[in-house]
């Protein structure tokens, strides 16, 4: 998610932030690139020239042209107004009510609400242990409520059983008196949808509202609607009355500007953001770390959440200790290429790392979970001996594992240069007595990763 936005916002701190000394004339081509880059995003124009004039005013004043740094406190107001333009306040779910709670789902056909309610139901049993019912009001869209019921089933929940031609009021009652029966903590309700606003649904929507008395209606979003995104934030919000924002697919977008548009001209918290298509990729939003992700300054806390909910925590250490001592093989960077999957896509992760994020856009533009998949296949290719012992790989080897993994020589060459390396590190590390040493280490200092298997060769991509 905006990785257009971030690397142009890189390209304007840079020129800045190069500098001595700021002229009038520097801040008002800065703030004209910001603007065209914000713009480009798809950032609404009025959202735009607030922005902007808020930013101008401040960078224009005494205390940045006369400042030691003025580049660095241009970055800061920015990121400062970036975060008011983003932070609106009560980002949690408000639950605050008699069980069942009831919290309705609206958006438009194709923003991915049904997935998002089953996410969503998934995120309040596994983290708060609240029993879900999922209801579809959807009796328009072929096999709507079939797809919620497999939802519900995929994640071990409830979904309210079905009855054919079943008015979406009708179905809000009886998922009431179903709830109440049943001893559910929450209701998720998910409404139809429609490719564009029309009076019938918002009606629908309305009736639906004064039946369940939701403490939530959550309208659900693509990341990617562009310029149409404050129109229906707007039309939702003065129709039915909307208390949360829930962005979908921003993984896949660059030019997310929507989510900056609809929280402004909705007035309301981004609460969610999907994360990818898998039912655990939903996070809180946090102000703060977006506002860190599209200046590149990274998301470490967000990814060691996701670690902590994604991998074995006793595994994990069991390879921390081997990696420190020394004793690292092929089998143990089997076991950290399938960690990293379990985090999520590697452009994300990188997205996430405070300085890598220039990379992100860059990884994923050449496969870069394609290549994990393709080193997995790699190891997964030799024997147990040969994972255990890389030493004996040579020549005859590598031509059986490539055959096997269905890839050319120089990659299995590539994988086990990457393994040397990291290797190498894993031993330095253990004699330098631990990562904070490690950080000066010429050996480090090769690869703008780090020395992952993923990481670079020689200080280049290897891709």
């Amino acid at each position: 998610m905006f990785e257009a936005l971030s690397d142009k916002l890189a390209g304007v701190f840079n020129k800045i932030t190069s500098r001595g000394v700021l002229s009038e004339d520097d801040i008002n081509t800065a703030m004209r690139e910001i603007r065209i880059a914000l713009l480009e995003a798809d950032v609404s124009l009025p959202v735009v020239k607030d922005f902007i004039a808020q930013v101008k005013e401040q960078a224009l004043g005494e205390k940045v042209v006369r400042s030691i740094q003025p580049g660095q406190m241009v970055v800061k107001i920015v990121h400062d107004e970036l975060l008011k333009l983003l932070d609106a306040g009560n980002a949690g779910l408000n639950l605050n009510a008699p069980a069942p709670v009831n919290i309705l789902m609206v958006g438009l056909q194709g923003s991915g609400k049904t997935t998002t309610a089953a996410k969503l139901a998934k995120r309040l049993a596994d983290k708060q242990k609240k029993k879900v019912l999922l209801v579809s009001l959807d009796i328009y869209r072929p096999a709507a409520q079939e797809q919620l019921a497999q939802l519900a089933s995929q994640i071990g929940g409830a979904s309210l059983p079905v009855v054919k031609g079943e008015k979406p009021a009708a179905t809000t009652k009886r998922a009431q008196e179903f709830a109440r029966k049943g001893g559910f903590d929450v209701i998720i309700l998910d409404s139809a949808g429609r490719l564009h606003i029309d009076r019938e649904l918002m009606d629908e929507v309305k009736e639906v509202k004064q039946i369940a008395t939701p403490t939530e209606v959550l309208l659900v979003a693509d990341a990617m609607i562009g310029q149409d995104a404050c129109t229906v934030a707007k039309e939702f919000n003065e129709q039915v009355g909307v208390t949360g924002l829930v962005l979908t697919r921003i993984d896949g977008s660059s030019r997310a500007g929507a989510a900056l548009s609809m929280k402004m001209t909705a007035g309301v918290p981004i609460k969610f953001l999907g994360t990818g298509e898998k039912l655990d990729e939903i996070e809180e939003f946090h102000a703060d770390r977006l506002a860190g992700r599209i200046l590149g300054q990274g998301d470490v806390v967000s990814l060691v959440e996701r670690a902590m909910d994604n991998v074995n925590k006793e595994d994990a250490e069991k390879l921390a200790q081997k990696m420190m001592k020394g004793s690292f093989n092929l089998e143990d960077m089997l076991a950290q290429l399938r960690q990293i999957q379990k985090i999520g896509s590697l452009g994300g992760i990188m997205g996430m790392l405070p300085g890598l994020s220039k990379f992100s856009s860059q990884i994923e533009a050449a496969g870069g979970d394609k290549l994990i998949k393709k080193q997995e296949a790699i190891i997964l290719s030799m024997t147990a001996k040969e994972r255990r012992s890389p030493d004996i790989i040579k020549a005859s080897r590598k031509k059986r594992i490539a055959a096997g993994a269905g890839v050319e020589v120089h990659e299995v060459n590539k994988l086990l240069k990457s393994y040397e390396q990291m290797s190498a590190m894993m031993k330095q590390m253990g004699k330098l007595g631990g990562m904070s040493k490690l950080l000066g280490s010429p050996l480090l200092k090769k690869s703008p990763f780090g020395g992952m298997p993923f990481g670079g060769m020689g200080g280049k991509l290897p891709f």
